[in-house]
């Protein structure tokens, strides 16, 4: 019978092993994110594609893009924000319950890309917090599950107590989210 030269952290014996109630949950969380697509462009096409058989973005865990913000754990902004949209999507994120992660996919959302205007929000990230920025213009749907890849590795290792800390209360009062 072979044996352990030595065994991982934990509690373990014959017949079981034990882990932290934090790496449980952030394992059944990171593989079960519900994402809501807020697509406005080009950007949406691309994710449309990431979600479609060849990429299959449910093997990762998002089988069920949810278009409810109550029932969603993931935001993926896609595309051009204007500025008049700004109000709108600060409100979906704060209708979403937490824990709750970003996504801002493609360049109009990270920056506001190559429409440097008086009407387009310049980076999602002036109304709301993001996680994990996704490059491109469009981006490949290799880049979306690269950026979903990033939020899951952000997920299982947040500790539970994270969204209660008076730091993560005092990056949502720099938006004036409650």
């Amino acid at each position: 019978m072979p044996t352990m030269t030595e065994s991982p952290p934990g509690v373990s014996g014959q017949g079981f092993f034990l882990t932290s109630l934090e790496k449980a949950v952030g394992l059944a969380r990171k593989n079960s994110i519900w994402p809501l697509p807020f697509a406005t462009s080009c950007c949406g096409i691309e994710f449309m594609a990431t979600m479609a058989s060849h990429y299959d973005l449910a093997r990762f865990g998002s089988e069920r893009p949810s278009f409810s913000p109550r029932q969603a754990d993931l935001l993926m902004v896609m595309g051009t924000v204007a500025k008049k949209l700004g109000p709108v999507l600060k409100k979906v994120y704060e209708q979403m319950a937490e824990p709750r992660w970003v996504i801002a996919v493609g360049a109009c959302a990270s920056s506001g890309g190559i429409f440097d205007t008086y009407s387009v929000l310049q980076g999602i990230d002036k109304v709301i917090p993001v996680d994990v920025y996704v490059p491109g213009c469009p981006p490949r749907p290799e880049q979306i599950i690269d950026g979903l890849m990033k939020i899951q590795e952000l997920v299982e290792k947040e500790p539970l107590g994270w969204r209660q800390s008076a730091q993560y209360k005092a990056i949502l009062a720099q938006y004036g989210i409650e």
